[in-house]
Parts: C-alpha cells; structure tokens; sequence
C-alpha cells in the first residue's frame, strides 16, 4: 500500500486544492499517513503571500531530503511558490522530482506516472484558459463522516493589488457556473454534511450566472445544509445586496472576512485599493445594521514601503475603533512583480526591526480585544456545530459558533450535531464549557469511527 503526505502552507485555498490532491491519489491507490517518515510520495502545497512562507517550504524540502534518501519517496512541490518559480525549483533544489501549479491538480496523477515511470523530472505549470478550466470538485463520499466542507466558486483575482503575488500565481478571475456549485453542495449535503464554505480569492466578485448574494441565498436553500459561509472578499465587492443577504437568510453565518490592509488612506492608494477608511467604515457599519451581532475580522499589513509611524497609529485606531473579532496581521514583505517591490526603494524602506515592533504593539492591541469578545461569552448558552473530538482533550467535543468562534466542551453529541453548550472559561482564543442540550441530530448517522488523523498538515502562516 503506498502512502501519501501532504505538507499544506498558506490560505484556505490551499487547503482545499490539497484536499482535492488527497481525492485525487486516493484514485491511485494511496492512502494518508499523518508521519512523513513513513510516506513514498510528498507534496509540498505552498503559498508565496509572504517570503516567511517560502522560507518555511524551503526548509520542509531540507527535511524531506533525508525521505527521499531513505525510502526512495517522490518529492514534489505544488502550490503559488511552485507556479511562482517553475523550473527554477528544480534548478534550486536538485533531489525535486516534480512541480505543478494550482491549475494543474487535475494533472496530479499523470504527473506522478511520468516520474514513476519515465523516471523524468516534470514541471506543469501552465495557466488553463478560463474557457478550458475545470474547477476542483470535493467528492462526496470521500467526505462522508465530516460535517464542513469548502467549496470553490471561482479562483483569481483581477485587482492587482501593489503587495500582492495572487494575479501572477493564480490567474484572472475565473467564476464557477452556479448550477454547477449547487450540484456539488447537494450531493455533499446527501452525505451528511451540514456546513460549506464558498471560496476563492475574492468571492464576492463572482460572476458565474448570478450575483454572489443570490448563490450564497440558493446554497442556504439546499436541504440538510444548515450554515453557509465564504472566504475572501474584497471592500469594493461589499454590495448592498450582499448586505440584505445576511439580513433575510439566518444560515449566512455571521461572520465577515473583511480585509482593510491598513488604516491610512494614502497607504491604500500605494497599496492600490481603491477604497478609503471612511467608505470601508460607512459598508461595515451597514453589514452590522442588517446583522446585529456579526463578528468581523480583517488582514493587516504593517510596516508597508513608506509608512510613518503617524500612518501605522491609523491602523491602530482603526482597529480599536472596529473592534475586530480577530485580525491575521503581518509585516510586509516584497513579493516578485509587485508593484510595491518595484517601487520600494522610491517610496522608503521601512527597518525590519520597526515593522517587527508595530506588529507586535498591534497584536498586543487585537489580544485584547479579541479576549473582551471570548469573556464576554462566559455565563452564556451558545448554539455550537459539533465538528468532532477536541484535538486538545480526546475526552471533549470540538466545534463553532456561528460567528466562528472555537469551543472545546464536555459532552457527547456525535459530529453533525447541533447543540447548546454553556460557556465556563474563555482565553482570547478559545471558549470552554459543557454541553446542555442537543438542538438538531445529524441527518446521515456519523461513521462508526470518527478519523483523528487529518489528511494533510494543517495549513501554515
């Protein structure tokens, strides 16, 4: 029996398209091990939004070399920084066997053959053109016995963005025919699943039949399903009827991925956003009038080229102005064929040591807030999705609110499940507490065994 191993960096993106890569070589024969000691085929899944990342991946290969060396295993590198460097990965590192980029997953098994076979070093990097693209489909019965799966509505983005690597790594904006999302949203729900998740670069710039609002509004309808969320968005997409979605359709879950980047009007404009804080403020203080009570999370960038301290201030209240549930926040680095990293020397370069210590002031500042938000759940009862076994305490049950929130709790409903837990402890990044009462039973009976071991590593910064 071969064995597989999946080493995932980066974006929820990523962590579908490595999904679709476990689906794929499971049609081969293989099957998952959690130990990469023990695997004879490796995938490094990789993201290149930031040069930490690269660096990360680079290291993994070091790792990985001693594998290879021991049991003969096939390395390959897929992902944003493979289709980023193409065959100068090869070049760099020596003992690769292959590397394919995002568009070319459907190729995976193929690409395997030809190393396995005509013992060749391969590179499939080529973009599909959008008339000839074929997007990732979750299969059904690999994912009977989860209860939330993703689900890609379109891939790319058409912003060009001054920091930002995705046009250049992922393509245009390509939208999935919305007939096609639905299909694969009710077989998932057949199988038990309660939950999706809509995602791709920028989703609410989808153009696949029907506005975004309207598929979010139809993926709501489909039976079984019970909450329906996405990932990422853009400002400038944040319709009005997006808005009112969230307002007539409770199973949008309450909880908006909403990135500003920076609280400084001309840094946006650099950063080419075509956005203001104040416009960004006038949609969010809208989305929060038609649903009380979301939370709302955002990323930042810090110490982008040129930035004064005055400037990152901005960004400070801003986000204590916003309160953000949580925010992902990260000092910039300059990624290939930005405009930013063309420009940065122009704008001013800004000490690593000076974007290291505004971060970890705005970090210090978001704990703080993000622990007000989890206390203030403590002496409540909480709806919570049971997603399965704490990964913390295998006698607990893991799950989510419906603003996301993380809860570990004593109880027994099986995965599938909706329940009321009563909330007895909280730290800022995690609620604690024991289970009530059960609200909903799973619509398919769970698998007789639960499976612990994830089919990939989880994804990293």
């Amino acid at each position: 029996m071969k064995r597989y191993f999946i080493h995932t960096f980066g974006c929820q993106m990523n962590v579908n398209d490595s999904l679709r890569m476990s689906e794929a070589l499971s049609k081969m024969s293989y099957v998952p091990t959690p130990e990469p000691e023990n695997a004879d085929l490796i995938i490094l899944n990789t993201c290149s939004i930031r040069e930490k990342a690269e660096d990360k991946m680079l290291s993994a290969l070091g790792r990985y070399r001693a594998v290879k060396a021991s049991r003969g295993a096939i390395l390959g590198v897929g992902g944003c920084v493979a289709q980023q460097e193409k065959d100068k990965l090869l070049k760099k590192v020596p003992y690769l066997d292959f590397v394919f980029g995002p568009d070319n997953i459907a190729k995976l098994p193929e690409v395997i053959t030809r190393v396995q076979e005509a013992r060749e070093r391969v590179v499939e990097t080529a973009f599909v053109d959008s008339e000839e693209y074929v997007f990732p489909r979750a299969d059904a019965e690999t994912s009977r016995g989860k209860v939330t799966e993703f689900v890609t509505v379109m891939k790319g983005c058409d912003n060009v963005c001054s920091f930002c690597v995705v046009p250049h790594t992922r393509g245009r904006e390509v939208s999935r025919a919305f007939p096609e999302v639905l299909v694969e949203v009710a077989d998932l729900a057949r199988v038990g699943l309660r939950e999706v998740t809509l995602i791709g670069q920028n989703v609410n710039s989808y153009l696949g039949g029907i506005s975004f609002a309207q598929l979010l509004l139809r993926t709501a309808e489909v039976p079984g399903i019970e909450r329906v969320r996405f990932t990422t968005s853009h400002p400038h997409d944040l319709s009005d009827e997006l808005i009112e979605a969230f307002r007539i359709q409770p199973k949008i879950a309450p909880h908006f991925h909403l990135p500003v980047q920076c609280g400084s009007d001309r840094i946006l404009k650099m950063m080419r956003r075509d956005y203001t804080v104040e416009q960004y403020l006038v949609q969010l203080a809208k989305l929060r009038a038609a649903r009380p009570g979301i939370a709302v999370t955002t990323d930042i960038i810090v110490g982008f080229p040129g930035e004064t301290e005055e400037e990152f201030e901005m960004t400070m209240k801003l986000t204590e102005l916003v309160k953000y549930e949580n925010q992902f926040s990260f000092v910039y680095s300059p990624r290939p064929k930005t405009g930013a990293a063309l420009r940065e020397k122009d704008w001013g370069l800004i000490p690593h040591e000076v974007k290291v210590a505004r971060l970890e002031r705005l970090q210090k500042l978001q704990r703080r807030i993000s622990g007000e938000y989890t206390q203030s759940q403590v002496g409540l009862d909480v709806e919570v999705m049971v997603e399965g076994r704490s990964r913390y305490d295998a006698t607990k049950r893991f799950g989510r609110t419906p603003e996301n929130r993380t809860v570990n709790f004593e109880g027994d409903a099986p995965a599938g499940s909706f329940v009321t837990v009563h909330i007895e402890r909280a730290t800022p990044n995690q609620l604690q507490g024991r289970q009530v009462a059960v609200l909903k039973e799973p619509t398919v009976a769970p698998l007789p065994v639960e499976l612990p071991v994830p089919l990939h590593v989880p994804a990293e910064a």
